[in-house]
């Protein structure tokens, strides 16, 4: 149902068209941005991961045409759906299509709109391997229409909600680029924090092989546990099937690791931000099953170790050199490294004192709880302007143009 006041329309009736030329520039020497798909990755474009320039010489070879200022961009091909506006003119490579609006449109009301309308882009355009729409497919989404003073309220509205997530992303940002920071110092002794008594800690750290701090866990399952969990580079140690949406495991799981809370696990795959595989602790549950591909351990003398602080450094990745060290050439088969158990305990790490190991835990977990609280709020602005979204841009809830604030 078309709420009262609003038409519906097709872009093309509302915006002229600006497709790409079919060519490459052969020389990127000019001053007007080249720009391509990862370049849409803000509200703005062209952004700060603009490379490459053309000039018009080039562009003209090329059969390309300048996109003014202020036209809405997305992607035609591939990832499908990815919008923006033009803060200068540019010129756009193969897989974009732009919009100039006309005056019965605002582009920013536009933008917003069509990132709604990614299902409806997958649904016309070619079903090859790579979603492709033409100028026609285009052209041919449907546009729900407001008045345009009522267009420009609903767009004011939603900046408001992408500033306050852009500054909540540059907050968190800048607060995991601290807390690596304090990894890189606490952990490996450059910097010394204080201890309860305002002196800093000057004792020398020790030199100690892991076998002298932990002892391998190869304790089966049989038959106490059906908790299969897996190791997450984001989300640590966790259920297989909240993980991957379904259980991978074994019909039977006797022969599985049984891992208690509290014991480490190392994954040998390499993943994303993890090129030596990812070492965690489990924490969420009482137990877990693992594979045995896994090395598991646990610390020998948890009242003179801290696993908080083994887990801080774990995380590091500061013990990649000597991992990268003992995963034997040729070792990788199907994304798993080739470590030994008895390599990766004979591995040697500097060791600070207990009460140390305490404190440098202390305060990077104080950072973990910054940073949590961030990524929390962030999710929630974000859900909370998806919201906005479905109400706003289908006129289920209306705004006042004469006023500051929406009803």
């Amino acid at each position: 149902m078309v709420p009262k006041g609003w038409q519906k329309y097709a872009v093309g009736e509302l915006c002229t068209s600006i497709v790409p030329g079919r060519n490459k520039p052969k020389v990127f020497d000019g001053d007007i941005p080249w720009v391509t798909t990862p370049e849409i990755n803000g509200r703005y474009i062209p952004s700060k991961l603009q490379v490459n320039y053309v000039s018009t010489t080039a562009l003209s070879d090329a059969g390309g045409k300048i996109v003014p200022k202020g036209a809405v961009v997305m992607a035609a091909v591939g990832e499908l759906g990815l919008i923006a506006i033009t803060s200068e003119p540019v010129v756009l490579n193969q897989q974009l299509h732009a919009f100039v609006c006309s005056k019965l449109v605002n582009n920013e009301f536009l933008a917003y709109w069509l990132t709604t309308q990614k299902p409806y882009m997958e649904s016309i355009a070619s079903k090859t391997t790579i979603p492709y729409m033409n100028k026609t497919n285009c052209e041919s989404i449907p546009v729900l229409l407001p008045p345009l003073a009522e267009q420009f309220k609903i767009a004011q509205i939603l900046s408001t909600w992408d500033k306050a997530i852009s500054v909540t992303e540059k907050l968190l940002a800048n607060s995991q680029r601290q807390k690596k920071a304090l990894m890189q110092q606490l952990l490996t002794g450059k910097k010394r924090l204080l201890d309860e008594n305002g002196t800093r800690f000057s004792e020398t750290w020790k030199l100690y092989a892991l076998s002298k701090l932990f002892q391998r866990v190869t304790t089966k399952n049989n038959g106490k546990s059906n908790n299969v969990v897996t190791i997450s580079g984001q989300h640590g140690l966790i259920k297989q099937e909240d993980f991957f949406k379904k259980t991978v495991a074994s019909d039977t799981l006797d022969g599985y690791f049984l891992l208690k809370k509290g014991q480490f696990a190392y994954n040998k795959s390499y993943s994303n931000g993890y090129p030596m595989g990812a070492i965690k602790r489990l924490n969420r549950y009482p137990e877990g099953v693992v594979t045995t591909l896994y090395i598991c351990f646990e610390l020998t003398t948890p009242k003179k170790s801290c696993g908080d602080y083994w887990e801080h450094y774990f995380e590091s990745g500061l013990l990649n050199n000597s991992l990268s060290q003992i995963a034997h050439e040729g070792g990788r088969a199907h994304g798993l490294l080739n470590v030994k158990p008895s390599d990766f305990f004979s591995l040697k790490v500097a060791v600070p004192g207990f009460g140390e190991q305490q404190k440098i835990a202390s305060v990077l977990s104080s950072a973990d709880t910054e940073i949590s609280t961030l990524e929390k709020k962030l999710a929630c602005l974000r859900d909370e302007k998806k919201a906005l979204m479905q109400q706003l841009l289908t006129g289920k809830r209306r705004v006042k143009v004469d006023e500051a604030v929406a009803v």
